[in-house]
C-alpha cells in the first residue's frame, strides 16, 4: 500500500474516533514527510468537516503550491487570511509564494503585512531583507537584516543575508566577516560554511576555501557538499562525476532562488544558446518531436524546446527542481533520475536531446555521451554545453574550484566519435558569469548517424 495513503486504511470506526486536531496532526505529519497526497486528501476531509478553518486552508494552499499548483495554493491561503486576517504567518507564506513565482510586488505587499501584525519577529524582517536584496534596494535590505539581529542577535540566517548583501555590493571581506560570524553563533551551519568556502574561492583563495571544507569535513565526513568541494579545491579524491547526494542535495537547496540568481546575477546564457543552436540545425518548429530536457532543472529550457516538441520530457536528480519545472506547464512527463542510467534506459526513443550546464557535472564524458547517442533515434541530434578548458591545461577535462568540471575542444571531438554522433557544430561561446568574470565553454550540436 502507498505510504501516504495508509492512514485511510484504518478501520470506520477508528478514523470516527480521531478528534479535529488529532486528524489535523496526522495531516501535517504527512506533510511534513513530504507525502503531499496523502496530506491533501485529509486537509479536504477536515475542511469538509469545518468549512473555512484558517490553519487547514492555509496548509492546504501551501501542500498545493509545493506541488506545483501555486495559483490554488494562493487562492487557499488568501481565503484562510479572509477568515482570520491577523495572522502574520499566512501573509508571510504568500510573500514566499509570490517570490517564487517571480510576482515581486506582491511578495513586497505581503511581507510587510507580515511585519506589521508581528513588528518584533525576526523571521519576517530577514524575508523582508531578502525582497529588497533581490530588488537590488540594499539599504532597505540592510536596515531589515539589521532588524531581525536586534530583536533576535542569534539570528543565523540574517548574519548569512548580510554576508550575501555585502557580496552583492562587492565587498568579499565584510560578506566573510559575517559568514564568520554565523559560524560562531552555530558552529555547524552548513549555509555558513558553504558560503564562506565559495566566497573564498571566488576571490582566488583556494586554499582557504579548501581549508574550509577540510574543516567541515572533519566534523561532518559523509556530508556530500563538503566531500565533493573538498575534492574540487584540493584535488584530493576527486570522483569521476560529480556524486548523486552532491548534486540532488545542492539543487534542493538551490531550488527556489535557482533562476533568480542565474538570471539577475550570473547573466545566464545556456538555455538561449542551446535554443539558438537548434534553430540552426533543426527544420522549422511544428511541434515534431519527441525530445528530452536532460538535466532540466527548473524547466529554463523547456519554453524554448516547445514548438519544437511533439512531446517533451525532462529528466533531473532534484526533486526540488523538478517540482519548478513542473510549474511551466511544458513537460509532458518528468523523471527523477540519474541522467546516464535514464538514457541506457530509453534506447532509440528521442529525435532530440538538449543539455543545458549538466554535462559540466561529469569528467571524463565518453559514457553520457555514449548514452545520449544511443537513445537517439536515427538522425536525431544532440544539442549541450560543458564548459571550456584551456589548452594550458594539458588535460582532457578538470575539477574546477567551484566544483563542476571543465572540458577540452580534444576531448568533446573524441567521446562523440566513439559514440557515433557526427558534430554539426561547435561554438565557443560565454556561458554565464562567475565571480565577475566570463565563464567560457562550448556549444556543440551533433547527429545520430544511424
Amino acid at each position: 500500500m502507498n505510504q501516504a495513503t495508509a492512514p485511510h486504511a484504518e478501520s470506520r470506526e477508528a478514523q470516527q474516533e480521531l478528534t479535529f486536531d488529532e486528524a489535523l496532526q496526522m495531516a501535517v505529519e504527512l506533510h511534513r514527510n513530504n507525502q503531499l497526497d496523502g496530506a491533501v486528501q485529509l486537509y479536504q476531509r477536515l475542511l469538509q468537516a469545518v468549512p473555512a478553518h484558517p490553519d487547514v486552508l492555509h496548509l492546504l494552499g501551501m501542500a498545493h503550491h509545493q506541488m506545483g499548483r501555486s495559483d490554488e495554493g494562493v487562492r487557499l491561503i488568501e481565503q484562510a487570511i479572509e477568515a482570520q486576517p491577523d495572522y502574520a504567518g499566512y501573509f508571510n507564506n504568500l510573500g514566499n509564494i509570490y517570490m517564487s513565482r517571480g510576482e515581486v510586488a506582491k511578495a513586497m505587499g505581503a511581507y510587510q503585512q507580515a511585519v506589521e501584525l508581528d513588528r518584533d519577529n525576526a523571521d519576517l524582517h530577514n524575508n523582508l531583507g531578502a525582497l529588497h536584496k533581490a530588488q537590488r534596494q540594499f539599504d532597505e535590505a540592510h536596515a531589515a537584516y539589521e532588524r531581525a539581529i536586534a530583536i533576535d542577535p542569534r539570528h543565523v540566517r540574517a548574519h548569512n543575508n548580510l554576508g550575501l548583501l555585502y557580496a552583492a555590493k562587492g565587498d568579499r571581506t565584510g560578506a566573510i566577516s559575517y559568514y564568520i560570524k554565523a559560524l560562531e553563533l552555530l558552529p555547524g551551519d552548513s549555509s555558513a560554511r558553504r558560503l564562506l568556502g565559495t566566497t573564498y574561492y571566488a576571490m582566488g583563495r583556494i586554499a582557504d576555501a579548501g581549508e574550509v571544507y577540510r574543516q567541515w569535513l572533519a566534523q561532518e565526513p559523509d556530508h556530500p557538499t563538503a566531500r565533493h568541494m573538498y575534492a574540487a579545491c584540493t584535488g584530493d579524491g576527486v570522483p569521476e562525476r560529480a556524486p548523486d547526494d552532491y548534486v540532488e542535495q545542492a539543487f534542493d537547496h538551490f531550488a527556489e532562488s535557482f533562476e533568480s540568481v542565474l538570471n539577475e546575477r550570473l547573466n545566464y546564457q545556456a538555455p538561449q544558446l542551446c535554443a539558438d543552436m537548434m534553430a540552426r540545425h533543426l527544420p522549422p518548429p511544428q511541434r515534431q518531436f519527441v525530445m528530452l530536457d536532460a538535466g532540466c532543472g527548473t524547466g529554463l529550457c523547456g519554453p524554448l524546446m516547445a514548438p519544437w516538441a511533439k512531446m517533451l520530457a525532462g529528466v533531473d536528480l532534484s526533486k526540488g527542481m523538478l517540482d519548478r519545472a513542473q510549474t511551466k506547464g511544458v513537460y509532458g512527463d518528468l523523471y527523477k533520475a540519474e541522467l546516464t542510467e535514464f538514457l541506457h534506459l530509453s534506447p532509440r526513443q528521442w529525435d532530440v536531446v538538449l543539455s543545458a550546464d549538466t554535462l559540466c557535472y561529469f569528467g571524463d564524458l565518453s559514457k553520457v555521451i555514449h548514452e545520449a547517442g544511443a537513445s537517439l533515434k536515427p538522425g536525431g541530434t544532440l544539442i549541450f554545453t560543458v564548459e571550456a578548458l584551456s589548452d594550458e591545461a594539458g588535460l582532457p577535462h578538470q575539477i574546477q574550484p567551484h566544483g563542476r568540471y571543465a572540458h577540452h575542444r580534444q576531448h568533446l571531438i573524441e567521446v562523440l566519435s566513439a559514440a557515433d554522433l557526427n558534430l554539426l557544430d561547435m561554438e565557443a561561446v560565454v556561458l554565464r558569469e562567475e565571480g565577475g568574470k566570463p565563464v567560457n565553454g562550448w556549444l556543440i550540436a551533433a547527429r545520430q548517424l544511424g
